[in-house]
């Protein structure tokens, strides 16, 4: 018998990871608890989305929310640079830091503080790291190379191509490259050849893609992707919804973990 592989994945999902994140982990570990094998993160470092990384963190006296995000190069890899592309500017991590004595610990400060990052996707891992999350996980990134050589093919797909002198996330549509502006807009990419190490899929073929890489047997979803995830893409996966958490979209800034 093939020994299990627990999955779940997310994009870097804040510089403290937000709480539906941190119940994937907590889940991942309690099957693994009851029925041995080993735990994947698959860390979707190629999302482009700089919404994703929005943190959103309470006032230790008053409860008050207040949301955070990384600062960005430009505008331009703000909107469209994959994750692990989008470059911290100078002075954005000592900025922050002042910013947090009033919502977490003096630890998670120092944590915070001590992690040495160029890229918004590298620093929310190595964030992760520092709070335990990733004690005796393996991760598999989107963005390695190697690992988009070795998926399958699909149809539905980004690829990371030069535009302006910066690397953009372009969404193949009828053979073309283009970046979506919102609503009905687009901006089409010049014509540029690439290979199949700038292609990562678009949500719908994500499932099977990353399946044909890490063959779990095991997948912790939460409640959105049970929306969007097509389970005949992988029969042969076990889907288990993630434990409930409160406040799930928040960030859970704990230290350690």
């Amino acid at each position: 018998m093939t020994s299990p592989v627990i999955c779940f994945g997310q994009q870097p999902c804040g510089f403290f990871p937000r709480r539906f994140l941190f119940s994937k982990f907590q889940s991942a570990r309690r099957l693994q608890a009851e029925i041995g094998g080993e735990i994947v993160f698959f860390f979707h470092d190629a999302d482009h989305d700089p919404r994703e990384t929005q943190t959103t963190l309470r006032h230790r006296k008053t409860n008050d929310p207040l949301t955070m995000n990384f600062a960005f190069a430009n505008k331009l890899q703000r909107k469209f640079s994959p994750l692990h592309l989008k470059q911290i500017p100078a002075g954005w991590q000592e900025n922050t830091a002042r910013q947090l004595g009033a919502y977490v610990s003096p630890a998670a400060i120092e944590a915070f503080k001590s992690v040495s990052a160029q890229n918004v996707a590298d620093f929310c891992l190595e964030m992760y790291r520092r709070m335990g999350l990733l004690d005796g996980i393996r991760v598999v990134r989107s963005s390695d190379p190697a690992v988009r050589l070795a998926a399958c093919d699909v149809a539905d797909v980004f690829v990371d191509v030069p535009f302006e002198n910066e690397i953009v996330r372009a969404r193949r549509i009828d053979g073309a490259l283009k970046l979506h502006e919102g609503g009905n807009a687009f901006i089409t990419v010049p014509v540029t050849s690439y290979g199949k190490d700038q292609i990562t899929p678009a949500r719908d073929a994500r499932l099977r893609w990353m399946q044909s890489v890490i063959r779990c047997t095991h997948y912790i979803c939460g409640a959105g992707e049970q929306a969007y995830l097509n389970k005949a893409d992988a029969p042969e996966i076990t889907f288990v919804p993630r434990d409930p958490i409160d406040r799930s979209d928040e960030a859970y800034a704990e230290f350690p973990c």
